[in-house]
């Protein structure tokens, strides 16, 4: 990808967030523009978005982002003039939610472990003294 396509990707991502934020205030609160993906042609951009919610706040952005298309398209190429204003397909980001699995499981994982240590009588490292729990045991 140039540095040129890249440039583009950033801009229009901010853009596309701004607009969405000002003009559709309410119903976009639970929307982030994660990513844009601009075809090599400029005629083609996919755009990433992830929604802080259930099921039902996701179809929601989804009705709201396929309303709006037009109007977001108009909008931005005011303020981003690119030689030809590409068509937008909106896509959820599900990333956003592997990480967050991610997060919850490492969680789980470190409760587990100081359960784990209470049990057992280990103290785990609560300093950043750089002790590991073997080197205080034989202490």
């Amino acid at each position: 990808m140039s540095q040129r396509t890249v440039r583009i990707n950033e801009l229009l991502r901010r853009e596309i967030s701004d607009q969405l934020h000002e003009r559709w205030r309410s119903e976009s609160v639970r929307i982030t523009v994660t990513a844009v993906e601009i075809s090599p042609d400029l005629r083609d951009a996919r755009i990433y978005y992830a929604v802080l919610g259930g099921n039902e706040e996701k179809a929601a952005a989804r009705r709201l982002l396929e309303r709006v298309t037009k109007t977001l398209r108009m909008e931005v190429a005011k303020r981003v003039i690119l030689k030809y204003t590409p068509a937008y397909r909106f896509i959820e980001d599900r990333g956003a939610e592997g990480g967050v699995a991610l997060l919850n499981r490492l969680d789980e994982i470190a409760a587990e472990d100081a359960a784990r240590d209470a049990r057992y009588g280990n103290v785990a490292a609560s300093g950043d003294d750089g002790e590991s729990a073997r080197e205080r045991q034989k202490s």
